[in-house]
């Protein structure tokens, strides 16, 4: 994940976008968005662009409209990637917000979601944020979980995953092209005590499900279809 692709067209962030509120959970700045009174959670992490992203906060109120807890954490600490700062290229930004500290952040999260009284918890990625959901299934510490076009995510950390996983993907991913969404699908495939669900969208390119164009008919229309199918996942193993 060092090249233009898995930082493509980013967001304009917004601090106040969204039908949720920002409030400190978990140790950590969320977006929350649901009713404090449902009892399943989903916590949404972010690509590298965080969790001020609209598409992404937009998204956060979809799932909660469904009737979900939605928490989007503040894994970058106010320090999203910016493509426009010289001095701190993907590589080296990337040193500082490693996938493996996000895995370590989201725990008192999940933490506090239980001493909240959820019963059960999924989490979706996307890009960056696959990674920490795949370490977080490892240890089944969520319910249920969704990989969306994943970056740093490999065959061997797919064999160690121990909760139903859905792994959606775009055809122009040199991150995880289709064919090694095809090596996921054999591993999930092989473990029978695991349900796995692995779908590939033609014609659109990683980042698609938070950072299409608008004017895109094609990714609005399979960004949408992934989704649905997302809180399809969702509902089908946490409530």
């Amino acid at each position: 994940m060092s090249g233009p692709q898995c930082c493509a067209n980013p967001p304009t962030l917004s601090s106040s976008c969204g039908a949720g509120h920002v409030e400190e959970f978990g140790g950590l700045k969320c977006y929350i968005s649901g009713s404090p009174d449902f009892h399943f959670a989903v916590l949404l992490i972010s690509d590298v662009y965080g969790y001020e992203a609209p598409n992404l906060r937009k998204l956060a109120d979809k799932v909660a409209a469904a009737g979900f807890y939605v928490v989007v954490p503040d894994f970058l600490y106010g320090d999203p990637y910016d493509p426009e700062n010289a001095e701190k290229p993907i590589a080296v930004w990337l040193k500082e917000h490693g996938p493996d500290k996000g895995f370590e952040d989201a725990k008192p999260v999940i933490e506090a979601l239980k001493r909240k009284g959820v019963s059960k918890i999924g989490a979706a990625g996307f890009c960056w944020g696959a990674k920490v959901v795949v370490e977080l299934s490892k240890y089944a510490y969520i319910e249920a979980a969704v990989l969306l076009h994943p970056s740093f995510v490999t065959v061997e950390d797919i064999q160690g995953v121990k909760v139903p996983m859905s792994i959606l993907g775009a055809e122009i991913d040199k991150f995880s092209p289709p064919e090694l969404l095809k090596q996921f699908e054999g591993v999930l495939n092989a473990k029978p005590q695991v349900d796995g669900f692995v779908k590939i969208f033609p014609g659109v390119a990683h980042g698609w499900t938070v950072r299409h164009k608008d004017e895109d008919e094609v990714a609005v229309k399979c960004a949408g279809e992934a989704h649905q199918d997302m809180l399809g996942w969702f509902a089908k193993y946490l409530k």
